[in-house]
């Protein structure tokens, strides 16, 4: 079995408590002597075997990492690692899930090797609010309920709101349809891809 790891909680002793999300859960089980073995940081890919336990969690063992080519790069782990953070709050409450999540990450690490950190989480944040239903295309602002024409800004989860309704970062309407639209920052400035990531930092 293989899975991401979402997050790693000390327990007793040196022993571990594991969030991985797998192709179809995020699975929560129990590794002993946790840093007597190989380490285990959120944001590893790992190959693994559970082994079931009627009194408490599952027992992680057998784990074997799958390395990345840029997993040595500090800079690109910070960002990596972040981003999984993200996705640990956002992912922890749910047991079953689609295999939507397990392959965008698996995605991003492949883009990861060659583009830039923000610009592959940026897509990746927006692939996840159209799979989840939570983009809003239409651009009708949230506080007054009005069509946007002018002076947009998106808040947290890119919910859009007119510049005198709410404080957000503002953005060019037409860019961000082609961005909706493409599934691909490639045409934003530097500023706008900034300005993006700080949304997504609020929290998915």
């Amino acid at each position: 079995m293989q899975g991401f790891i979402l997050h790693t909680q000390s327990v007793k002793d040196e022993d571990l408590i594991v969030y991985i999300l797998s192709l179809k859960k995020v699975i929560k089980a129990y590794r002993f002597y946790g840093m007597r073995h190989s380490s285990i940081l959120s944001g590893y890919k790992i190959d693994f075997e559970l082994e079931d336990s009627s009194r408490f969690l599952p027992r992680l063992k057998d784990v074997l990492h799958i390395g990345f080519p840029w997993i040595l790069d500090r800079e690109k782990m910070l960002y990596w690692q972040e981003f999984i953070r993200l996705f640990y709050k956002h992912l922890k409450e749910v047991e079953n899930l689609e295999s939507f999540y397990f392959e965008l990450l698996d995605d991003c690490i492949k883009r990861f090797q060659k583009q830039d950190c923000k610009r592959v989480i940026v897509d990746a944040y927006l692939k996840l609010l159209i799979f989840e239903g939570r983009l809003h295309k239409e651009f009708v602002c949230f506080a007054c309920d009005e069509k946007i024409t002018q002076d947009l800004v998106l808040l947290r989860a890119f919910l859009p709101a007119h510049k005198k309704c709410a404080v957000g970062y503002e953005f060019n309407e037409k860019e961000l349809s082609n961005f909706y639209e493409k599934q691909n920052s490639s045409h934003f400035s530097d500023e706008y891809i900034e300005k993006l990531y700080r949304i997504i930092k609020e929290g998915f």
